[in-house]
């Protein structure tokens, strides 16, 4: 099975580097933005990093028409999630395919809301960093994807590495999509409060706040029927000087957006309370985002 088209929904930083590699042997559509897809379709897409070159191709603000085997990669911000299903939805076909490369718990649940059980959906997780601060500009740092094992998955992986895109199948997903939860808890809020590149919160100074976020997630993830290695906080703390671009909460602050708080820190309180286990790091962190937030809504409607 090959798919006639590919589409972007949700083309920022993430999705702008999925579809400019994947347009290299696919017919794929970049959904975004006016003012990034007006200067992709007029001088191309600009990617920098670990691969410098200029890609041609389409880009639209929404999608009017759905081809027979189409794929849907999913890179909207989490919490557009519904909205940007909603406006689909009347087009979406039985073999529809959509794959979920976001942030964050709870986002499979939020598209098959909207879809039903008759349509393909798959959650898969990018380790790739992307920095988006200027319309048709995007720098990257290569990172594999991973997406649950299924007889499609199959086909989207042997497309994606076709593409130069290292992906894998996963027979635990869930474990996949929590690690990366706890290291997006860990990495985005900090990063997003203090301006300043991932690498920089490996400060020894900020070392009991990372580990009380940690010890936390995997505390209400241990609740939540998942198991971690042994180890878990060390690695984490080891890895994150390695990591030296900025998260996609400090761009989100730094653009005054609203930030993907609700389904990371703010999805591990709200789980916490269930199991009425406490999380007051977390809750914390969610909360002086929230304040950044109705700072930028405060400065936006003056």
């Amino acid at each position: 099975m090959r798919f006639n088209k590919i589409f972007i929904l949700g083309a920022g930083a993430i999705g702008s580097v999925y579809g400019a590699l994947l347009s290299r042997r696919n017919d794929v559509t970049l959904i975004g933005n006016k003012a990034h897809t007006n200067i992709v379709n007029s001088t191309g897409l600009s990617i920098s990093g670990s691969l410098n070159a200029v890609f041609n191709l389409k880009a639209k603000s929404e999608i009017r028409e759905i081809p027979e085997s189409t794929l849907i990669i999913l890179t909207a911000k989490a919490y557009d999630s519904a909205t940007a299903i909603e406006r689909i939805k009347k087009l979406i076909r039985k073999d529809t395919v959509i794959l979920i490369l976001q942030n964050g718990l709870g986002n499979e649940e939020v598209v098959r809301s909207i879809v039903g059980d008759e349509i393909k959906i798959l959650r898969g997780i990018t380790m790739m960093a992307a920095e988006f601060f200027e319309p048709g500009k995007i720098k990257f740092w290569r990172g594999e994807t991973i997406i649950e094992k299924d007889k499609i998955a199959e086909t989207i992986a042997e497309i994606f590495n076709e593409c130069a895109l290292k992906t894998r199948l996963s027979n635990d997903i869930k474990k996949e999509v929590w690690n990366k939860l706890i290291v997006n808890c860990v990495i985005n809020p900090l990063t997003a409060l203090f301006h300043i590149r991932n690498c920089e919160i490996a400060a020894d100074s900020l070392k009991t706040v990372r580990n009380g976020i940690l010890r936390e997630c995997i505390e209400v993830g241990k609740a939540e029927g998942m198991t971690f290695a042994l180890g878990l906080e060390e690695k984490i703390n080891k890895e994150i000087v390695d990591y030296t671009n900025f998260s996609s909460m400090y761009q989100d602050i730094m653009k005054g957006k609203k930030t993907e708080i609700d389904f990371l820190n703010g999805r591990i309180v709200k789980l916490g309370r269930q199991h009425r286990i406490p999380t007051p790091i977390n809750e914390t962190i969610a909360c002086l985002i929230k304040f950044k937030e109705e700072k930028h809504e405060l400065s936006r409607k003056n």
